[in-house]
C-alpha cells in the first residue's frame, strides 16, 4: 500500500533535512555525529566554527576529523604543547635552585651589609616553600640583616608586557608576568570566614605582606543560605608602595567561607613584603628597603635550595591551569647558558622539539605558550598529533598524569561527576571569551585509549554552551560502536 501523498513528501523533506548538512559537512572532512550536531543546533551554534579531531591511540587514522586542520585559538589547551616539550627537553627531573648571598659575614648573627636572593625561575616557589627556604637560612645562624634587599632577576630577561593587556584586570593572578624570581605568583590569598557569633566576617591575608593595609566592610547576615548571598565587592586603591584591599557588600553566614586571589604589589614589593614578614615571624630582624641588581662577583654563597622536579611541576600547571607557570617553563626553555632566558628563544626551541620529533606545524601561532592569549593558533588535528606524541613518550606517566580527571581533580573536578564520564578522561580544556577548547585522552567503554580534541572559536559560544557540545563529543567517542 502506497503512503497518501503528503506523507511521501513529509519522508522525503525529512531525509534531504538529514543528507543536506551530512555533505555540507563532509566537504569539511569526516561528519560530526548527530549528538554534535544536536547540540550545536539547540544553542543555535554553526558547525563551521569548531574543530574535532578524535583517534583511538594504536591506530593509524582519526574516527573523526572535521575541520581539523583550520587553525584556530586553543587558549588554555595549548599548555600541553608547552609541557610535553618540556619534559621531553628538561626530562621530569629537571629542578630549579633560588640562591642567597652575600659580600659581608655574617658575625654573632649579624650582617652588616646587603642580602641577595637570586631567581632562577622557579615556577613553584610558592609560600611554604619560600618559609622553609628562610627557615633554613635562619638555622645556619643568620638573625639580624643590617643592610638591604637584593634581588637578582637576571636570569629571564625583563622583557615588555603589560599585566592589564589582555582583559584590563591587572589585580587578577592570572595576568601576572613572569621574573625569575617569582614568589607565591605574585599573588595574595583573601580568606574569608564568617564568624556569626560575632556578627562578623574575618578575613585572612596569605601571605600578609608588611604594610598591606585590608579594611574590611562586610556585612554578615544571619539565617539561611540565600540567592546571592555572597555579593561582596573588592576594591583596590592604588598606593606607593603596595594597593589597600577594601572589602565591601554582605555574606550570609550559613553560605561558609569564600576566597580571592588578588596582586597587591608589583613584583619586587611583593617578594619584600613577604621577606619582611616571614623573617619577622621566624625571629628575625630585618627594617631594610629593596632593590633589583645582580650578585657581585665578590659575593659568597649562603645557602641555594632546589624547587620540585618538573614531573611534579606539570601536575600544578596543567591540573590548574597556571598561567604564570607555563610562561615561567617557557622562558626557562629560553635560556642558553648565561644568556638571559626570554620567550622567542623558549618557542624556538619547542619548534625545534617538534621538527626534531616529525611533527610539522605550518600554521602553529605560540605567543607565550600558555594560552591567555588572542593570537596563538594550532589545528584540532595537530594538537592531536601533540596528544599521540604525548602518548608514546617515555615521559607519558607523567605527562597523563598532569592532566585533570573527569569528576576527581583539578579543573575537571566538578565535570562528569556522576556519570559513565567520571574518571574515565584526562583533559586540558581552554576558555577565554569565545573559546571553547579541550584536548586529551579518554579510556572508552572498551578500554581503549583515545585523543580526543576539540576547538571551538565562535562569538556565540558560551561556557554552558560549549561545555555541553563537548560533552556530546566525549560521551560520543566513549560509547561508540
Amino acid at each position: 500500500m502506497r503512503a497518501p501523498v503528503i506523507y511521501r513528501r513529509l519522508i522525503l523533506l525529512g531525509l534531504l533535512a538529514g543528507v543536506i548538512p551530512l555533505f555540507s559537512m563532509a566537504a569539511d572532512g569526516d561528519p560530526l555525529p548527530a549528538e554534535v550536531m544536536a547540540e550545536l543546533r539547540r544553542y543555535g551554534l554553526s558547525p563551521r566554527h569548531l574543530s574535532v579531531y578524535v583517534q583511538v591511540v594504536d591506530q593509524d587514522k582519526p574516527l573523526v576529523a572535521y575541520q581539523a586542520d583550520v587553525p584556530r585559538n586553543p587558549a588554555s589547551s595549548i599548555k600541553v604543547l608547552t609541557t610535553l616539550a618540556a619534559l621531553e627537553i628538561l626530562g621530569p627531573g629537571y629542578t630549579w635552585k633560588t640562591e642567597v648571598w652575600s659580600r659581608s659575614p655574617i658575625r654573632d648573627g649579624r650582617l652588616d651589609g646587603d642580602l641577595y636572593l637570586k631567581g632562577y625561575g622557579d615556577p613553584f616557589l610558592v609560600i611554604e616553600h619560600f618559609w622553609r627556604f628562610l627557615r633554613e637560612l635562619r638555622n645556619d645562624g643568620l638573625v639580624d640583616i643590617r643592610g638591604h634587599l637584593v634581588l637578582d632577576q637576571s636570569y629571564f630577561a625583563q622583557e615588555p608586557g603589560d599585566p592589564a593587556e589582555f582583559d584590563g584586570k591587572p589585580h587578577r593572578a592570572y595576568n601576572v608576568l613572569p621574573r625569575a624570581l617569582m614568589v607565591n605568583f605574585q599573588a595574595v590569598r583573601f580568606h574569608l570566614q564568617p564568624q556569626p557569633e560575632l556578627n562578623r566576617v574575618r578575613i585572612v591575608a596569605d601571605p600578609h605582606l608588611a604594610g598591606l593595609e585590608v579594611v574590611n566592610r562586610i556585612q554578615l547576615r544571619p539565617g539561611r543560605c540565600r540567592d546571592g548571598a555572597r555579593r561582596v565587592a573588592l576594591q583596590v586603591v592604588p598606593g606607593q608602595v603596595m594597593d589597600k584591599m577594601v572589602f565591601s557588600g554582605r555574606m550570609d553566614g550559613a553560605c561558609g567561607e569564600a576566597e580571592f586571589f588578588r596582586v597587591v604589589a608589583e613584583p619586587v614589593r611583593h617578594t619584600h613584603g613577604v621577606f619582611t614578614a616571614l623573617w619577622r615571624e621566624l625571629g628575625g630582624r630585618f627594617d631594610g628597603d629593596v632593590r633589583e641588581g645582580r650578585v657581585p662577583e665578590d659575593a659568597r654563597l649562603l645557602h641555594r635550595m632546589s624547587s620540585p622536579t618538573l614531573g611534579d611541576i606539570v601536575r600544578s600547571i596543567n591540573k590548574h591551569s597556571n598561567n604564570l607557570m607555563t610562561r615561567m617553563l617557557l622562558l626557562t626553555l629560553g635560556t642558553e647558558g648565561d644568556t638571559p632566558g626570554t620567550t622567542a628563544r623558549g618557542i624556538a626551541r619547542v619548534r625545534q622539539w617538534l621538527t626534531q620529533s616529525g611533527m610539522n606545524f605550518p600554521e602553529l601561532v605560540l605567543d607565550n605558550g600558555a594560552g591567555l592569549s588572542r593570537e596563538e593558533r594550532i589545528s584540532a588535528r595537530h594538537l592531536g598529533e601533540v596528544m599521540l606524541a604525548g602518548y608514546r613518550s617515555p615521559f607519558m606517566p607523567e605527562f597523563m598524569s598532569s592532566l585533570p580527571v573527569s569528576g576527581e581533580d583539578g579543573t575537571m573536578q566538578r565535570r562528569h561527576a556522576g556519570t559513565a564520564l567520571e574518571g574515565r578522561t584526562h583533559l586540558k580544556t581552554g576558555t577565554i571569551n569565545s573559546v571553547r577548547a579541550m584536548v586529551g585522552y579518554l579510556q572508552d567503554k572498551r578500554g581503549r585509549r583515545v585523543v580526543v580534541v576539540s576547538l571551538h572559536n565562535d562569538p556565540r559560544v558560551n561556557s554552558l554552551a560549549g561545555e555541553r557540545v563537548q560533552d556530546a563529543i566525549l560521551r560520543w567517542a566513549y560509547e561508540r560502536p
